[in-house]
């Protein structure tokens, strides 16, 4: 029985979800959700705090600063509520209204970014203003996730031998690509395993983080508007790219089989089951990293207005990838409610929030 004192001291390892069932293929899904701060970044939240501790950078005066589009945010939040630091998060306007509210009901500060650049993307600005901050105050302190080696390594010393623990013939692993923390640190780790593996990034279309052309991402967590620093490609076999009316549908999939997972986790398995698609992977063991829960995309992914009027009622369809037959597996129509118009109000409202 876990007995704990401090938030971050507890993170479920062990949970895996055979996704055959759903998709037809053989894939692991490890789930990272299941902690305090609901995603993978409270790993590398706490590792950048206590290297920063260590390295003596934090003083009890220091005000913790990071950019972060909603998961390390909240994770960030939790520790500093827990050590007593205060905590400013520099985000933008994708950011979900749950993950801004309970980065301020742990007692942080959250400035959202309006300026939009060329790029289709806020980080730039973002990161100014992290400057401009951190140059008027010397209590401020920038834990700088992009560029922080602790991002990478929490994952080096924790994630990748979790999994090589739980499948000791591992040989496919999917992780999406954000900082590429995650990624750097898995890849690092089996590149000197005990036997190849192969390692598929997953990144969203529109991202520049592999190269490419930018374009508007509104689901927050994986894709960059820049290359990552941490990035080294000649750790990476393949990229997949997810367009986001797949991530919303892979969602919905998974929700309608009782599984609520975030919009990076819909990525993820969206490119790790089209890439399986598309190759011979019979007697292969494939493992797929789903970075969050989806509690804080309620009123995004799973809300019918919000994917109408950014991506069309296409995707409202059905939760199955682009191609697929739906007439043919005839889905159940939808549930009539008895008062017809009250929920279409409460959406409204929700929305317009």
């Amino acid at each position: 029985m876990p007995v704990i004192s401090v938030p971050y001291a507890f993170n479920e390892e062990e949970l895996y979800v055979d996704l055959r069932p759903i998709f037809g293929h053989s894939l692991f899904l490890k789930c990272e959700g299941f902690n305090f701060a609901g995603s993978i970044k409270l790993k590398a939240a706490t590792a950048m705090v206590e290297s920063a501790e260590r390295e003596g950078d934090l003083r009890p005066d220091s005000v913790l600063v990071e950019s972060s589009s909603g998961n390390l945010g909240v994770a960030l939040s939790m520790i500093a509520a827990s050590k007593g630091y205060r905590f400013l998060c520099v985000t933008d306007s994708r950011c979900n209204l749950a993950t801004r509210l309970m980065m301020e009901a742990l007692g942080s500060q959250v400035h959202v970014v309006a300026d939009e650049e060329s790029n289709g993307g806020f980080l730039g600005a973002r990161l100014a203003y992290i400057r401009s901050l951190c140059a008027s105050d010397d209590r401020c302190v920038w834990l700088s996730q992009y560029t922080n080696p602790s991002n990478w390594k929490a994952h080096y010393r924790t994630t990748a031998p979790a999994i090589a623990r739980s499948f000791p013939q591992l040989d496919l692993l999917f992780v999406g690509a954000g900082t590429a923390g995650t990624l750097m640190g898995c890849a690092r780790y089996f590149r000197n395993w005990h036997r190849p593996v192969q390692i598929i990034a997953v990144d969203s279309v529109g991202s520049v983080a592999f190269g490419g052309n930018p374009g508007r991402r509104m689901i927050p967590g994986l894709g960059m508007s820049v290359r990552p620093p941490l990035l080294d490609e000649s750790y990476v076999d393949e990229v997949v790219r997810v367009a986001e009316a797949d991530t919303i549908r892979t969602c919905r999939r998974l929700a309608r089989r009782g599984f609520v997972f975030g919009g990076s986790t819909g990525t993820v398995v969206s490119g790790a089951t089209d890439w399986l698609a598309r190759h011979d992977t019979r007697g292969l063991t494939a493992v797929a990293l789903a970075p969050d829960l989806g509690e804080r995309y309620l009123d995004t992914v799973y809300q019918d207005n919000w994917v109408q009027d950014l991506y069309g009622e296409d995707v409202l369809r059905s939760e199955f990838p682009s191609g697929t037959d739906v007439d043919a597996i005839g889905l159940m129509p939808p549930l009539r409610s008895s008062e017809p118009q009250s929920q279409p109000r409460e959406r409204r409202r929700r929305h317009d929030a």
